[in-house]
């Protein structure tokens, strides 16, 4: 029977093993995957720059979603180059064609004073609580703790806001900013499900505060029971790195527009209308902006809103729930968000429909323009203000 010894001797004798002092040259020199099979507690204290952390117990299940490239140079390590001598042999019956195994492994790299960082980290009770999202190799403790360090401002608590905030709060965004100056009522509740019957009457901001807290502890909240005027949009927008635009009217839309294209700050927008929906990312700096797909508003019989023309409950659901990915995905800088494109979802057929948005040429509210964007209080054609 064969010992520990023996199966260590012969992975060694398949593999390439490197000294630290190579390791580091062919790092240096670029195109290099770098690999830390340590454990998690081993990890936090320390790490090679820019290393991917897969512990060894889950290298099989999860390599192929990270390292694509079966033929990129993979260099992994362990504390003392035990483990990824092992992990570099599996590496190689996976097809990896360039695997080399770091000998003495960090604490020897460490030892020699060569480079190396602190990992984020996050406490045990945030490891469980994302757990299912740490699984994941495009976030992972580094997605997860750029999620923690996001600020997200909400326009609204209503219809759209209630499931986005929601989801973005259970996400571990760690400050949400709502902007509302209405009360809790009861037809508000069909929709509206950061609120309940025992908060009718409250403020919905305070509302939301409460739900949102007792939902996750790490996300800070900060209220703003304000109307946003021009007075103080840029103000309230400056502290956050992204906005959910759940917006009803088409002055503050505009408004948001013009302030966001000023401060470089991209906006997630959604809007519903009885059984149909929509969501896109405007952002000032990669693509189209909301008066590049309204120019102007229509005449007001053509657009109703919600409390004139109704809507299904369940809709600003589905599409608050995707503003809140959509909000995610452009923190995490995560696959194709929707900028340059509108999603339409029209829930009597359940079709789901994506079509191209492209700068409309006579819009100078632009990124290119932004000092002289007057950001103005809007009303009648909301047409823009910029200097000469």
């Amino acid at each position: 029977m064969a010992t520990f010894r023996d199966l260590l001797a012969n992975a060694k004798s398949q593999i390439v093993e490197i000294d630290t002092a190579t390791a580091e040259a062919r790092i240096e020199a670029g195109n290099v995957f770098v690999l830390d099979v340590r454990e998690p507690d081993e990890y936090d204290e320390g790490a090679l720059e820019n290393a991917v952390h897969i512990p060894r117990g889950h290298l099989e299940a999860q390599i192929e979603a990270r390292a694509l490239d079966r033929d990129q140079t993979i260099v992994v390590y362990c504390a003392g180059g035990v483990r990824s001598a092992f992990a570099a042999r599996t590496l190689q019956e996976l097809g990896y064609s360039d695997v080399l195994s770091m000998a003495g492994g960090f604490g020897k790299w460490k030892d020699e004073g060569r480079e190396w960082r602190q990992p984020v980290t996050l406490t045990a009770d945030q490891r469980n609580r994302y757990k299912r999202h740490l699984l994941l190799p495009e976030v992972g403790i580094e997605g997860q703790a750029k999620l923690l360090g996001a600020k997200v401002l909400m326009l609204g608590a209503g219809g759209l806001g209630s499931p986005a905030a929601l989801y973005l709060a259970a996400a571990g965004i760690g400050t949400l900013g709502i902007v509302d100056m209405d009360d809790v009522d009861a037809s508000n509740l069909q929709r509206q499900i950061l609120h309940n019957m025992d908060r009718i009457g409250q403020r919905k901001v305070d509302s939301a505060r409460q739900t949102i807290e007792k939902l996750n502890p790490d996300v800070t909240v900060k209220t703003y029971d304000v109307r946003l005027t021009a007075e103080n949009i840029i103000e309230i927008m400056s502290e956050y790195d992204i906005v959910v635009d759940g917006a009803d009217n088409f002055p503050s839309r505009y408004l948001l527009n013009d302030a966001s294209v000023k401060l470089g700050i991209p906006v997630v927008h959604g809007s519903i209308f009885r059984f149909e929906g929509m969501v896109s990312v405007f952002h000032p700096l990669r693509g189209p902006t909301y008066r590049d797909m309204v120019p102007e508003p229509p005449p007001a019989e053509f657009a109703p809103s919600c409390a004139e023309a109704g809507v299904l409950g369940v809709l600003p659901g589905i599409i608050g729930s995707i503003q809140a990915l959509e909000t995610i995905k452009v923190i995490l800088d995560l696959g194709d968000p929707l900028i340059g494109r509108i999603l339409s979802v029209d829930t009597t057929e359940m079709s789901f429909r994506v079509f191209k948005l492209r700068p409309d040429p006579t819009n100078q509210v632009t990124w290119e323009n932004r000092d002289r964007i007057e950001v103005r209080d809007l009303d009648g054609l909301c047409a823009p203000w910029l200097s000469h």
